[in-house]
């Protein structure tokens, strides 16, 4: 196990998570924001490359896994992404459509971020979305983000970029 909170734990993926992050991915629902909905092969190279990223920075995208059942109902985690051309650490969020509108990106992006923060020299993290992603901009939001920028990507749409720094983390912190 990776991370622990109230109702979940984050541990690293496996290739025996395929069928449970394929309903997660494959969704066209959940990923109409994304260039395209993943097929087999997009969601067995999503696992790899996670696997890889472990290996190499010791962070990536994890399982998000239900405490109750063990059950993988998504992935959270933190990755490096091209943001407006340049690399930045993102906390990225898929949850299962059955259980969305129920906290859990929240819950999960909120312990990645304190993990984050205390287990990386990182002094700012990111999220970016398409704007017309307004559950994804609600979940940057409720882990302390604010918007910090906005741009045309290369399909010509508009991505927003959500951000919040490690002192605005520690003074977040301080208020609970």
């Amino acid at each position: 196990m990776i991370i622990e909170t109230e109702r979940l734990f984050l541990r690293e993926m496996k290739e025996s998570d395929f069928d449970a992050l394929y309903k997660v991915l494959a969704d066209s629902d959940i990923m109409q924001h994304y260039p395209y909905t993943f097929d087999e092969n997009r969601v067995i190279n999503w696992i790899q490359r996670n696997i890889e990223r472990y290996r190499i920075f010791g962070f990536g995208l994890w399982a998000v896994c239900l405490k109750e059942t063990g059950e993988m109902i998504g992935d959270c985690g933190i990755t490096l992404q091209l943001i407006d051309g340049q690399i930045k650490p993102e906390i990225g969020y898929h949850i299962r459509a059955d259980k969305q509108r129920n906290g859990y990106a929240k819950e999960a992006a909120i312990a990645v971020r304190d993990w984050t923060f205390n287990n990386t020299p990182f002094q700012i993290v990111y999220s970016y979305m398409k704007y017309t992603n307004e559950p994804s901009v609600k979940t940057a939001i409720s882990y302390g983000c604010k918007q910090v920028d906005e741009y045309k990507d290369d399909e010509n749409e508009i991505t927003k970029v959500f951000a919040i720094s490690k002192d605005q983390w520690a003074d977040l912190i301080r208020q609970l």
